[in-house]
């Protein structure tokens, strides 16, 4: 049989490694569900969520263009429980600051400057 990508496949599980689960596709077709495909969310052992024998539907969703080998889906099959009730988030108003950029700075820095000087003339006057 020749499959494509997105078509919808049942079959039988044939084995399980720890990397994924093998299905029969047809006599002569294999393809593997990698682990990360079985469900959502993470999975520690697939013998809790699949064994040898059941009948599972999956997708396909990639075939190896040397190979020949077919990668399945059994997440793309699965809806996700998201609430649509979501709100979408409120802007909140910009407080206004005034654009006073570096004129204080330039304002005061003689200041600074002064104050400065002044200080490294009373540590001299304390050496001497």
């Amino acid at each position: 049989m020749e499959y494509k990508i997105g078509d919808i496949i049942t079959s039988r599980v044939t084995g399980i490694q720890s990397y994924g689960v093998f299905v029969a596709l047809d006599k002569h077709t294999q393809g593997l569900i990698h682990i990360s495909e079985c469900q959502h969310g993470y999975v520690t052992n697939l013998d809790e969520i699949i064994a040898i024998g059941d009948e599972v539907e999956a997708m396909v969703i990639d075939i190896d263009e040397y190979t020949k080998k077919i990668s399945l889906s059994l997440r793309a099959l699965e809806t996700l429980d998201i609430p649509s009730n979501v709100k979408p988030k409120r802007h909140r108003r910009r407080r206004y600051t005034p654009q006073i950029g570096f004129e204080t700075l330039r304002n005061i820095m003689p200041t600074w400057i002064e104050e400065a000087q002044q200080d490294e003339q009373n540590r001299i006057a304390e050496f001497e």
